[in-house]
Parts: C-alpha cells; structure tokens; sequence
C-alpha cells in the first residue's frame, strides 16, 4: 500500500483542524497538506518521470519540505533527504550515485547544486525555501490540488537514505512502503499514541527519527505538530506546556536541564518524552526523572531498519537499556561462530522483520555482506540480553547496547565514520597519516577527534586543519580537537591501536 495512504487514513474526519502550527504562528490545516501535496505531486507527475525516479532533497526544514516528502509517496516517486550541512564533495557523490530525477535545495545553494546535478544528467532542479519562496513552490502553485495516491506494493521503494559506511563511502539504504508503513502502525499502539496527542517536533527531517519515527506517528495518529525549525532550548520550554509527546536526542534532554527556566511545571501536560539515534547516559535518565518526574523512553533503531527495540510505554523503562524487541521484530544477539549468546553475554545484534531494509542501493555484494544465509541483518552494534547498568538489574528480555563497530561515532546523533574524515586529512599537504576516534563529550555524547602524524619536517596547525576541514565537509563530522603526534601506537601486526588513543584522550 502506499505510505501516503496509509498515512491519511489516520487524518481527522474535519480536514480543517490544525495540523501543524509554526513557532511564527503560521497554522496548516489538514486540508492544507491534502492540497498542498496534492499540487506538488502533480508537479512531479506533469515532469513525466520514469518509475521508480528518485527527488533528491536538500533544503532547511519547513512545514512546505515536509509536504514535498508527502508528496512525493503520493506521486509513487523515491524520496531522498540529504543533510543540509553536506558541503560540494559529499552532495557530488550523492547525485552521481543516485542519478536523481529531481534535485530540490535552497536558493542560496542553487548555483553550485544545479551545476553537479545538470552536469550528472538531472534535468530538473528547483528551489524550496524556509520561508515559502522557491521555485518549487511557484510551479506547484500552478497545478491542480487533487490527486489520487498512485498505487504502490508494500515491496516498492519509498525512500533512499544514505549511511556512512566503514570504507569511506556512504551507502544508500533502500526502504520500501512496506518497511515504514509497518514501523509506524507497529510504534502508533507500542508507544500508546492517543487521540489529542500534540507532538514538538523540534528535530530535522532528513533523519529517520525527525522524519519517519516522529512525522509519521503524528501524521498516523492525526495529531497536530508543533514545528520547530531546529533544536532551541527556549522555544522548546515555551511549547512544552501545550504538547504531549516529544522526541528528540539526548542532546535536547542534556540542554534543557540545563537551563532554569526548566523544570516539572514546564512538563504538566507531557506524556511521553522519547530519546534515540545516541546513547542517552544514566545521569542524564535519572537526573531527568529527578526534574520532571518523567522517564525518559529510550528506544534502538536505524537508518537500514527504522525501530528495532524500545522501553515500553506500559512498564518498566530502564536507563542503560534499550528496551525489548519491537512486535513483529525479532533480535538475536550471537557470538563469532553465529550461536545465540545466552543473558548477559555480549555478542552481534542481528534482526529480522518487515521493517527491515531492501539492501544498498546498487551495492548488491555490500548487502549480501550485510545478511546471514538465513535472513538476518548484521547492524554491526554489539549487546547483551539483561545484566546489570548502573542503573541496576535488567531483566533478561531487555537488551543493551555495549558498543557497536568499532569505529563509528555517534555525534548528536549523527554517524560519523573515522575512515571518511581520514581519507580527507590524509590529503592535506604535510600529513603523513591520521586516526580519528570519538572521545567523550557531555553534550553530543561523543566528539569527533584526530590525531595527526605529520611528515618528517612539517609543522602543522591543528586550528588551520579544522578551519580547512570545514571547507569541505560537514560540520558534524569536523573534529572538535586535533593532535599532532610523531607516531600513532601499533600492534604487532602494524594495525593502529584506536583503542589506545581512546583511553588516552577520553580522561
């Protein structure tokens, strides 16, 4: 079925309630989205696009980007988010290798986007603001507001999201109508969504917890969001009182405790305050319950899967814990020979269900890589049923996260794989090799660092680095700290001890 549809099925019977409302105070009514999606979808349709035609995106968040992801489900066409902080080398990569149909970005990138996308042989490049301008919006304007949800199997591609890979290279998950449209009616009961649900929606929407987990739950539900543009302590406190159900980062949770004007008042009308894409610490869990007399509820997902694994909205939320295995979800934890590990022993998480993605895009070996020969997906995280966190005992159907691939770091709730950002600073004149590692950080949970091996007789400016690195990548993945060191520490077998240099650096 198409997601589309499935989405509108839980729209409110009077399309002209309010179904997202801005911080400026604009208000969008249900009928608002069933036009405005219906004119850009017909937009796409009179582009007379090939089937299966990706529109890539990559704009500030607005009410109107959302609807253009809508609109593009309704169109049956393949929706591609882009982080908006990607500079030149990484938005080249994205467009050659998924030869979009359609590129949308903002205004102020135009020049320089239209150029790799006309020249990788996309012929249609419009402009989508946050302030309602663009090109995009101008032509739709044009086209008829009625449209029927083209027909689309549970098996065809909804959405292209791109995953740092450990070679460097991001891969592109492949999801279908099926996997999110399971997702979302799965997660509509676990998490106990109810009618008058206000959602804040304060996170971007080129990630899977902004777009599908928060979006689609609202949307699923029928519930008004209230839409942020980005993460502001004081815009969220000031509509806390008016909502019920947030979701972000631990990021968000770290900052709002912070500042004073938060506390249990600010929190009268919440239910259900939810955390993921980054490790939430214990302190920051209990500290939270201790200010608002709300427990926090942590859940496990990604990019290739959507949700896995959640506390759940009924029972006991342990810190330190993801939860247990979502209904129709199935978790394994296994050691090296591929034997289930028994509670408390720490092994390969491996999943399987309808959630699960279709593979990378044109990488059918890479996804081949990524299955066992009966089905599962390696995510490459490592875990444990039960055992103990320092928040005490956890029962033995509850799953912990111990650690994942050795190399990925989880900025903000941003992957950042070290190999990617190495390959940038080996490049640079003077360097003779790197090793990037995340070291601990109280606000983004981990921060990105390198340490820098320059050739014999080269000075190097740790601050001219990050300066350069800024240039080319995003910001999330520029280190927050550069070493200069004469030699990165080895085993015996001349591997670089990573692990070293985390202990070394994280005290």
């Amino acid at each position: 079925m198409n997601l589309y549809a499935l989405l509108e099925k839980g729209f409110p019977k009077n399309r002209e309630d309010c179904a997202l409302e801005t911080q400026d105070g604009l208000y969008y009514s249900w009928r608002d989205i069933d036009r405005a999606t219906a004119m850009l979808a017909n937009l796409l349709r009179n582009l007379k696009l090939p089937s299966g035609s990706r529109v890539a995106v990559q704009v500030e968040k607005s009410p109107e980007a959302l609807f253009l992801y809508l609109a593009t489900l309704r169109a049956g066409y393949v929706y591609l988010p882009l982080n908006t902080a990607y500079q030149e080398s990484e938005i080249q990569y994205f467009i050659e290798n998924a030869e979009p149909a359609v590129v949308v970005c903002s205004s102020k990138n135009f020049s320089w986007i239209s150029k790799i996308a006309f020249k990788s042989g996309t012929q249609n490049v419009f402009t989508l603001n946050e302030n309602r301008t663009g090109s995009l919006l101008e032509r739709a304007a044009q086209c008829s507001d009625q449209f029927k949800p083209v027909t689309k199997s549970d098996d065809d591609l909804a959405a292209i999201l791109y995953t740092s890979g450990t070679t460097g290279r991001s891969k592109g998950a492949m999801l279908t109508h099926g996997n999110l449209g399971s997702n979302a009616l799965v997660l509509k009961d676990f998490w106990g969504w109810q009618k008058g649900d206000v959602l804040l929606h304060a996170l971007p929407i080129f990630h899977v917890h902004g777009l599908f987990v928060a979006a689609h739950g609202a949307l699923l539900n029928g519930s008004k969001m209230i839409w942020l543009p980005r993460l502001d302590t004081v815009q969220l406190i000031k509509h806390l009182p008016r909502s019920t159900v947030m979701m972000g980062v631990p990021t968000f949770y770290v900052r709002l405790l912070l500042d004073p004007n938060f506390n249990k008042g600010v929190c009268k009308n919440m239910r259900l305050f939810v955390s993921g894409s980054a490790p939430l610490l214990t302190e920051t869990f209990n500290t939270f319950q201790k200010v608002t007399g709300h427990t926090i509820l942590e859940r496990y997902g990604m990019s290739e899967t959507v949700m896995l694994v959640s506390n759940p909205y009924k029972g006991s939320r342990i810190g330190g814990s993801v939860g247990v295995a979502l209904p129709g979800v199935e978790v394994r934890v296994v050691n090296e020979t591929g034997k289930r590990c028994g509670s408390n022993e720490i092994g390969g998480i491996e999943v399987r269900g309808p959630n699960i993605f279709k593979g990378y895009w044109r990488m059918p070996e890479k996804t081949a890589e990524e299955f066992t020969k009966d089905g599962w997906f390696k995510t490459g995280d490592v875990g444990r049923w039960g055992g103990e966190t320092s928040a005490g005992k956890v029962p033995d159907h509850y799953l912990c996260i111990v650690g994942r691939n050795k190399d990925l770091i989880i900025s903000g709730g941003y992957n950042v794989y070290p190999k990617e950002i190495e390959s940038f600073i080996d490049d640079m004149d003077g360097v003779e090799e790197s090793a990037v590692i995340g070291i601990p950080h109280k606000d983004f949970g981990e921060a990105v660092m390198a340490v820098v091996v320059p050739k014999p007789g080269v000075q190097l400016n740790s601050q001219t680095m990050i300066d350069a690195l800024k240039a080319k990548i995003a910001n999330f993945k520029v280190p927050k700290r550069i070493e200069i060191l004469e030699s990165l520490p080895r085993n015996a077998m001349g591997k670089v001890q990573k692990n070293v240099l985390r202990e070394q650096y994280s005290n």
